[in-house]
């Protein structure tokens, strides 16, 4: 047999063999960990100073990842940062770093740990995944030497890189991925030339993975789930929440809904950094979900997942997310609105002024139509309809076009879009549109105590985010939150040499 057949046979029996152990199913773990923290140092610290830190943190993960085992798990994600936390510069990361190969050297470091050392994190990852069977997601920093060849190569001859590992239940380093969307404050780090789209196969779907920032963006993200078609997203993250539309748990259900894909995600616990939420959502709503802002206790979630959602006769049918709001002709757009703002963004509000009403708010060539009745308006509450289109962010720009039904900080209309949680008014029906520009819109709802709202809403083929049989806790927002990649002006930052 010519080398040539001999690999296309290997791969036609390796494909035969995953669909022979397919799955319909599968148990899926995440973990919120309450990371232990370095001290912030203006020197860097010894190497064995920095693996006696993130040994003290792998030693908090390693009983979650056997918990999960025991419990029948098939795989677990860890959140960012999970292992040494934050706090660096680029000079005091350095110890923490590991040089990471790529995966297709085919390396079990749990068995061959001299083969690329020094690699003690990989080590003990690989030996996790190894010892409990079951495949292990993990966030680390990489380091790659660079000389003055490159003319990228920055000046102190490495590039740095927030990194993500994937360990198969054998131990195998089997996934590895470059976070190409840095959030602002990770100047420790370096953009990768050019984003990475990282999938692999398993017996219970095809899977991608990226981290935290990277899911407001087109690349990695939608280029993952609409052209390389995965069925499940890992999602290493460490999110700081901003009420009214970007708690974790809101979006990142709200994400998996719009995108029509499994996510895990997996936050790190700082309350004090406003760190908290994690869930394994899927397209038709959260399987399981944790917020808990009064505690430091981290948590561990597994929920049973479809394997291939898109082949479920329950996934939801695609969604003309204009179509109802574009043919609207009787609604005439208020006239008595007011801006306001949500964090530096200029919404254009309306107060709902009564228990009952028709509403349209238009900004932009984004018009949000509101139909709703309230069940119990509290008197001191008071609520509006937003709209918003345009760029977001001071550094790094990209569009939002956003339509909220939101509840006001207070009954001073200058509160509306200030961060709020807590609310007394249920409804009795609510349906919010939009003549949104883009079919990426992420439906989220938020009930009192940042308490999701599982079952409770829909989302109709022409574009309307329905309450089913009104709200069982009292509202916060619901929101159709909708991006437009194409729009967002070039990263400042990014350079590709």
């Amino acid at each position: 047999m010519l080398p040539s057949q001999t690999l296309l046979h290997t791969a036609v029996l390796a494909l035969a063999v995953l669909q022979a152990f397919a799955s319909d199913t599968f148990i899926a773990a995440v973990y919120e960990h309450a990371v232990i923290l370095p001290d912030a140092t203006a020197e860097p610290v010894s190497p064995e100073d920095a693996l006696a830190l993130m040994n003290r943190n792998m030693d908090v993960l390693e009983e979650a990842i056997k918990e999960a085992a025991q419990q029948g798990a098939h795989i677990i994600v860890t959140p960012e940062d999970g292992i040494y936390g934050w706090r660096f510069t680029r000079e005091t990361i350095y110890p923490y770093l590991e040089d990471i190969p790529d995966p297709a050297v085919n390396w079990i470091p749990c068995t061959d740990p001299t083969r690329f050392a020094p690699t003690p994190v990989q080590e003990r990852l690989s030996c996790m995944a190894r010892n409990n069977s079951i495949y292990v997601v993990a966030n680390i920093g990489d380091k790659k030497p660079c000389n003055s060849s490159d003319p990228g190569c920055p000046p102190d001859g490495r590039y740095q890189y927030n990194t993500d590992v994937v360990f198969d239940p054998k131990g195998k380093l089997l996934a590895r991925y470059h976070k190409y969307n840095l959030f602002r404050r990770e100047t420790q780090f370096n953009y990768p030339k050019e984003p990475e789209a990282i999938t692999f196969e398993t017996p219970f779907g095809k899977f991608g993975i990226f981290t935290c920032f990277d899911i407001l963006f087109r690349e990695p993200a939608v280029v993952l789930v609409s052209e390389l078609q995965v069925d499940t997203v890992l999602f290493p993250t460490a999110w700081m929440n901003v009420l009214p539309f970007l708690t974790a748990v809101e979006f990142h259900s709200a994400w998996a809904m719009g995108m029509g894909v499994n996510l895990l995600s997996a936050n790190t616990h700082n309350i004090s950094f406003a760190m908290t939420g994690d869930g394994l959502f899927t397209p038709e709503g959260p399987a399981a979900y944790h917020y808990d802002s009064g505690t430091e206790e981290g948590r561990l979630l597994l929920a049973e997942l479809s394997a291939r959602p898109r082949l479920s006769p329950t996934y939801p049918p695609a969604v003309n997310w204009s179509l109802y709001a574009t043919n609207i002709k009787k609604f005439p757009v208020e006239k008595d609105t007011f801006s306001g703002a949500v964090r530096r963004d200029i919404f254009t509000f309306s107060e709902l002024r009564h228990k009952a009403g028709n509403y349209t708010v238009c900004q932009g060539v984004l018009c949000c139509h509101l139909i709703y009745r309230m069940l119990n308006k509290s008197n001191d509450e008071v609520y509006v309809l937003g709209a918003f289109d345009g760029l977001h962010g001071s550094l790094i720009k990209y569009h939002w076009q956003i339509c909220t039904l939101l509840k006001c900080k207070s009954t001073d209309l200058n509160t509306c879009g200030q961060s709020v949680e807590m609310a007394q008014t249920k409804f009795e029906m609510f349906s919010l549109s939009g003549t949104f520009d883009t079919n990426y819109v992420f439906p989220e709802v938020l009930y009192s105590g940042v308490q999701l709202a599982p079952g409770e809403f829909e989302v109709l083929h022409d574009g309307r985010l329905k309450s089913k049989h009104g709200t069982s806790q009292p509202l916060v927002t619901a929101t159709l939150f909708g991006r437009l990649y194409e729009k967002d002006l070039p990263h400042p930052l990014r350079t590709s040499p």
